[in-house]
């Protein structure tokens, strides 16, 4: 077989931009393993970066494929490969923030930047981990360093990388707050949240006070939602904005005010996402996915992503177990 399937892009555009066609099926280089894609997590910054946003800058102009998140089985190793071998199930994200091209039937990356597919989680839950439980993970533990007994505020907590948060924020024995309309409050006191506010009934920085850290996944864009959070923190306690970043303006406006602020972005991490599996099989952490499309429908799940109030993750459908 020397071609497979994927969804590219032409041009910037909306999600009608993204079409099926058929590609040269990559070689794995030394220290590279070709994964056959089962499925494939389809991610907010998917939708930004096709759009010239998010990535964009990183990848260029298109022809392009998207997609981070990978779930699969190992085809072939290249030399140096002594980690895994033909045949493993494996999961990761790639190459972040320059190209993998999950949306297709194979992607080749170092075999360093996967990790065994939980054993707990099928190909489709397992797709919908890699970037936002990274981010969720990365925030929490290595830029916060989360201790127990802290107060954590994580907003847009029934999102992708929010539902993470919560439950890596809970397993670390913090006090979790979370924002998110009524209709998710009782699905997120089951993964964990200790408080939850509904956004669109009450200003949150009203009533959430004293808290550690805030992960913030919404930004100053919608609603001047890191700006508001810096009122919320305790002396020294640090927001981290992970969709927008963070402005001169807004460090500043921090440091006037005795707390941190920080931007974020996700990297590439095999143990990590090893330990995150370990979570997935001791029945710590659970996955939220709400539709599988199938491959050649990739532009009808960037439909449903732009709706917004998704639970959870969607997930594309690739190739068969």
């Amino acid at each position: 077989m020397t071609s497979m399937r994927a969804v590219s892009q032409d041009v910037f555009g909306g999600p009608e931009v993204l079409r099926p066609v058929l590609l040269d099926r990559p070689r794995p280089l030394p220290t590279e393993v070709l994964v056959r894609v089962v499925a494939a997590g389809v991610n907010p910054v998917d939708a930004k970066t096709r759009a010239g946003g998010g990535m964009a800058g990183v990848l260029g102009a298109p022809p392009f494929v998207l997609g981070w998140d990978v779930c699969g089985v190992v085809e072939e190793v290249g030399y140096g490969v002594h980690t895994l071998a033909v045949g493993d199930e494996v999961y990761g994200m790639p190459w972040f923030p320059r190209q993998a091209g999950a949306y297709a039937e194979y992607v080749t990356a170092p075999s360093r930047q996967f990790a065994r597919r939980p054993r707990s989680l099928g190909h489709e839950e397992a797709a919908a981990v890699p970037l936002a439980a990274l981010t969720a993970w990365q925030v929490l533990v290595d830029t916060a360093d989360l201790r127990p007994r802290q107060r954590v505020l994580v907003h847009a907590a029934g999102g992708g990388v929010g539902h993470f948060a919560v439950q890596i924020a809970k397993h670390l024995g913090a006090y979790v707050i979370g924002t998110a309309r009524t209709a998710k409050h009782d699905w997120l006191s089951g993964l964990g949240a200790d408080e939850l506010v509904d956004y669109t009934a009450v200003r949150f920085e009203e009533v959430v006070r004293d808290v550690d850290l805030v992960v913030d996944l919404v930004g100053d864009g919608y609603d001047t939602t890191s700006t508001r959070s810096l009122g919320v923190l305790r002396p020294g306690g640090l927001l981290v904005a992970v969709p927008s970043g963070v402005s001169p303006e807004l460090v500043e406006s921090a440091a006037a005010r005795g707390v941190r602020a920080t931007g974020f972005l996700v990297e590439p991490d095999g143990p990590a996402l090893a330990r995150i599996g370990e979570l997935a099989d001791s029945g710590l952490l659970t996955v939220e996915v709400e539709e599988v499309f199938p491959l050649d429908r990739a532009a009808e799940a960037h439909e449903r992503l732009a709706a917004g109030r998704t639970s959870g993750k969607l997930v594309l459908g690739v190739t068969a177990p």
